[in-house]
C-alpha cells in the first residue's frame, strides 16, 4: 500500500462515520416523537458499512476503504403509552412513540465519534511522516 492511499482509506472511513453520526442525530432528534398524520411513528435507522476497494480500478486488495451500503429502518414496534387525553391517541387511548432507544443511540454516537477521530489521527500521522520524509530529502 502506498503512503498516499492511506489518505483515501482513512478519508473513506471518516466519511462513513460522518454519515453514521448524521443518522444517529436524526434518531435522537426523533426519540420522543409520536405517530404522525399517517398513523406511523418514526422508525430508528441503522447504518450498514461495506468494504470498498480503493486501488487503481478497484484491483488493489491492500487499499480497501469503507462506505455506507444501506441505511435501514428498524422494524420493531414503537413504544405504546396509555394516554387517552393526548391528541394523537388511538381509539383505545394509546399513543405510539418512535422505537428509538436513546441510550443505544448515545453509545452509537460515542462509537462513531471516536472512530471518526481515530481516522483523522491516522491522516495527521501520515501527513507528519510525509513531511519528515521531505525534510530528510532536503538535508
Amino acid at each position: 500500500m502506498s503512503m498516499l492511499s492511506i489518505f483515501n482509506v482513512a478519508g473513506s472511513a471518516a466519511s462513513a462515520q460522518s454519515q453514521r453520526l448524521n443518522v444517529v442525530a436524526s434518531n435522537l432528534a426523533n426519540a420522543d416523537t409520536v405517530a404522525g398524520p399517517d398513523g406511523t411513528a418514526y422508525k430508528a435507522r441503522q447504518v450498514t458499512f461495506q468494504t470498498q476497494l480503493m486501488g487503481d480500478g478497484g484491483n488493489d486488495p491492500t487499499a480497501a476503504g469503507v462506505r455506507v451500503s444501506t441505511v435501514s429502518e428498524d422494524q420493531t414496534a414503537g413504544r405504546r403509552v396509555h394516554d387517552p387525553k393526548h391528541p394523537s391517541a388511538d381509539a383505545d387511548g394509546y399513543v405510539t412513540y418512535s422505537n428509538v432507544n436513546a441510550i443505544e443511540e448515545m453509545v452509537n454516537m460515542i462509537s462513531a465519534s471516536r472512530s471518526y477521530q481515530n481516522n483523522l489521527e491516522v491522516m495527521n500521522t501520515a501527513k507528519t511522516l510525509l513531511l519528515k520524509t521531505i525534510q530528510l530529502g532536503q538535508s
